[in-house]
């Protein structure tokens, strides 16, 4: 009877401790999963935000404002290689030409005044010589005039007269000096840029006669190439225009000042002669 109960309490606790180790693993197993799912939530949440912060970075590099210099040259390969080249070897050369018109011009101008003042101060004391070193030694086309008339002064006014004259048209054609090129180049720049809108507009109507529709993305292409030549044929054109209309204000100037002292030549010379009996 023992052996009963013996066997009986034994079979007990064996069922007891498999009861609880099954409830225990039952326990474990959904904080297991609980936690698993946590785990991919949070990863789930800093992937989306690593994707958003990059969408937001790329966003923030597109909407922010280019420079002139980047937005000129995507433009310019926008548009037609050809037309777009052209119309620059156009800019280059119109600015070349104005760049060494406005040197030439700047380096011509002299204060006239002091140089009539040191002219007169040498001839009233009958140094003819002396008047002459000083225009020689002058740069300017003052001076050449000044120069070519102390060289005749012995022949009599109105001599020097037609040769200050003649001397005074050379100078003033020296002055205007590659000024054409420039007008040329003024002319050329829109053109180029309008035989681009027109090729433009020829290949916009070939590419509807390929697709045979008249669309906004067949036409696009076309006439954004039209457009872009054009702008920047006529940009070069007035960056040119202003720069002649610079250079043509320094050509006026020099010859208003060559027709002056010209005339002060002649008092001075007129002076020399009355006070040496020439």
């Amino acid at each position: 009877m023992k052996k009963v109960f013996a066997f009986v309490a034994m079979m007990g606790l064996l069922t007891f401790g498999v009861n609880q180790t099954i409830n225990a693993q039952g326990t474990e197993a959904p904080a297991t999963e609980v936690a698993g799912n946590d785990s991919v939530a949070a990863d789930s949440t800093v992937a989306a935000e690593e994707v958003e912060a990059a969408d937001v970075a790329v966003e923030e590099e597109e909407e922010a404002p280019k420079g002139l210099h980047k937005t000129i040259k995507v433009k310019f390969i926008e548009g037609s290689a050809g037309f777009m080249s052209l119309v620059a070897i156009a800019m280059i050369f119109g600015l070349a030409l104005c760049i060494e018109r406005i040197i030439f011009l700047s380096l011509s101008e002299i204060n006239s005044k002091k140089l009539l003042e040191d002219i007169q101060a040498a001839l009233e004391k009958g140094d003819v010589e002396g008047a002459k070193a000083i225009c020689r030694d002058t740069r300017g086309p003052v001076a050449s005039i000044c120069y070519q008339g102390m060289l005749r002064i012995d022949e009599g006014l109105d001599v020097v007269e037609r040769s200050v004259v003649s001397y005074g048209s050379v100078q003033a054609s020296n002055l205007e000096k590659n000024l054409s090129w420039i007008t040329l180049f003024i002319a050329m720049s829109p053109s180029l840029g309008f035989l681009g809108t027109v090729i433009g507009m020829v290949q916009a109507f070939d590419d509807i006669q390929k697709a045979g529709d008249i669309s906004p993305n067949v036409v696009a292409g076309g006439m954004k190439v039209a457009l872009i030549t054009t702008i920047f044929g006529i940009i070069v054109a007035l960056i040119l225009q202003v720069f002649y209309n610079y250079i043509l204000s320094k050509v006026e100037a020099l010859n208003t000042d060559m027709e002056d002292s010209s005339v002060s030549l002649l008092d001075i010379i007129m002076k020399y002669n009355l006070k040496f009996k020439k």
